[in-house]
């Protein structure tokens, strides 16, 4: 995104096709101030929150420095230059999804925000007791919780879908859901937080629209690793959060289908959401600004596109080759660790197969908080506990596991550091 200077007018000059410029660590290593530090931190914990360009925070600190005005609601000249910023920010975001239109396109706080939105507006407009809606067990809680609450609410079931010893998920018990009629949402993570396996999004996609069903896509993890392109995709909902994308935190996206959008109510009421207020009653606005209540992020949301334009530079086919080789190298390395068993269990987890973004272990007689309390002491970021995925690390039969996630920014040489770290962790805790 362009310098945000006084009485200038912010535009988007994003493009839907990568620029390709050759993809140097070295050279991106150097736009991330974080990595910095002295000394030198080993940043693998990108899953849970990536860190920052230098694009990304100019692009913030410029519409706080020059531009720092309320959106919709003022006709002085910031006011209106702040409304073009944010406004171009949600075409960016269009563009990026290769969505159809800019008003489908939702800014939340987070994707959290955005789920809850669907199924507080969407769930109870249109779910009622004996409808059905099918999670798998690779849910994060995000994409877990909300959907408890609306069986709760509204009286409808929610049925699960497993995986096999190797990971996978098992697409007969989904098959076996939709036969039943009484499904109305498949809602279900693009990639998972813990064992970094993508599931057949197109499989899925298909098969619950054969069935009549919708499809809501959480992408908080994949949209970092992969294209999410809404139209070849072909889902209905798509939620993710800036946070995991080089952006900043604060902000996250609802992508759902024009049609599907017109047919829900508002979510949160307030400020901006409405056409008309009167003592009895009140009719909304339009979309997007049927569910964006109140003031938006607008800081994070334009933080959101430059880090969407900054990413735009590379080739996914080079980010994802780079990552790949990263996790080859992380399997290969920690598979000559005595006692370290990767997730799930069972896996032969083969290096050929690499998972996407991240992937998870445990340590034989060593609990995931303190191999991950006596690495960070050492500068290296890791993260243990069960990943807001209780119900997985249940199926998977351990209270916990070690997450080793990667970005774009990572090396071999930190990869390689890090299992050397966690093997001498091992000897000190195993005596």
């Amino acid at each position: 995104m362009q310098n945000l200077h006084q009485n200038e007018i912010p535009h988007s000059s994003f493009l839907i096709h990568n620029y390709c410029v050759p993809l140097s660590i070295s050279d991106v290593r150097r736009q991330f101030p974080f990595l910095e530090a002295t000394p030198q931190p080993i940043y693998l914990d990108s899953a849970a929150m990536a860190q920052v360009p230098d694009a990304v925070l100019h692009a913030v600190q410029q519409w706080e420095h020059s531009l720092r005005s309320n959106v919709h609601r003022g006709m002085h000249d910031r006011a209106e230059a702040s409304t073009i910023a944010y406004e171009a920010a949600r075409s960016t975001v269009q563009k990026f999804l290769n969505a159809k239109h800019p008003d489908t396109i939702i800014f939340t706080k987070s994707c959290t925000e955005a789920i809850n939105l669907v199924a507080r507006s969407w769930g109870d407009a249109h779910l009622q007791q004996g409808d059905a809606v099918v999670l798998s067990i690779l849910e994060h809680h995000s994409n877990i919780v909300p959907w408890l609450q609306l069986k709760e609410r509204q009286g409808i079931d929610v049925l699960w879908v497993d995986i096999d010893d190797e990971g996978n998920l098992r697409y007969d018990q989904l098959e076996q859901h939709l036969h039943t009629g009484r499904v109305k949402l498949v809602a279900i993570t693009a990639l998972s937080n813990v064992l970094g396996c993508a599931p057949d999004t197109a499989r899925i996609i298909d098969l619950a629209h054969q069935s009549g069903a919708l499809v809501l896509l959480d992408a908080a993890q994949a949209i970092a690793h992969m294209p999410m392109d809404v139209q070849s995709i072909d889902c209905d909902f798509l939620a993710f959060s800036g946070h995991k994308l080089y952006a900043p935190t604060g902000v996250g996206v609802l992508y759902a289908r024009k049609s599907i959008l017109e047919s829900m109510p508002p979510f949160l009421g307030g400020g901006m959401m409405i056409r008309n207020v009167t003592t009895e009653g009140f009719s909304p606005a339009e979309l997007p600004a049927t569910f964006e209540a109140g003031t938006p992020p607008i800081a994070q949301a334009i933080g959101l596109a430059a880090a969407m334009e900054w990413l735009n530079q590379y080739s996914w086919e080079a980010m994802q080759t780079h990552e790949r080789n990263l996790l080859t190298q992380a399997t290969t390395s920690l598979r000559q660790i005595s006692g370290l068993q990767f997730l799930p269990q069972n896996s032969s987890f083969s290096i050929h197969h690499s998972p996407f973004g991240c992937l998870s272990f445990t340590l034989e007689g060593v609990h995931p908080h303190d191999l991950t309390e006596i690495l960070g002491r050492q500068g290296i970021a890791l993260r243990a506990g069960h990943h807001c995925c209780m119900p997985l690390h249940k199926r998977l039969g351990i209270p916990a596991s070690t997450r080793l996630s990667v970005g774009i920014y990572n090396t071999k040489e930190e990869l390689e550091l890090c299992a050397k770290a966690i093997d001498t962790a091992r000897q000190r805790l195993r005596g």
